[in-house]
């Protein structure tokens, strides 16, 4: 499965932004192949519609999980047209790392 990440740097073992549409980069990462790709967020510099711009990109990278703090209104119904399952960070996710350990282990709340 691929999951797409919000984050503040392209690392894995780089914290987390919890803004989905304006954080900085995405993460990429195959949990079959644990391999990673970071993207600079297309979204981020946009004055308006940056979490639908975000959006379209996961949409793109066909991911069937994004992991996030928050989503904003167009972008979780852009999710929902697209059948992508939306989960949140807790407040023991701080790394990249921890949020896809957390997701596999279950213990990341989905967001309605």
């Amino acid at each position: 499965m691929i999951l797409l990440i919000s984050t503040q740097q392209s690392e894995l073992d780089g914290p987390i932004e919890r803004r989905f549409g304006r954080a900085p980069w995405l993460i990429r990462f195959d949990t079959e192949t644990s391999q990673w790709e970071a993207f600079e967020n297309p979204g981020v510099s946009l004055s308006g519609g940056a979490g639908v711009a975000a959006a379209q990109f996961v949409i793109d990278q066909k991911a069937g999980v994004v992991l996030s703090g928050d989503f904003g209104p167009h972008a979780a119904n852009a999710f929902r047209s697209a059948n992508i399952e939306m989960r949140l960070f807790t407040n023991d996710d701080t790394s990249v790392k921890n949020s896809i350990d957390h997701y596999l282990q279950g213990k990341l709340p989905a967001f309605k």
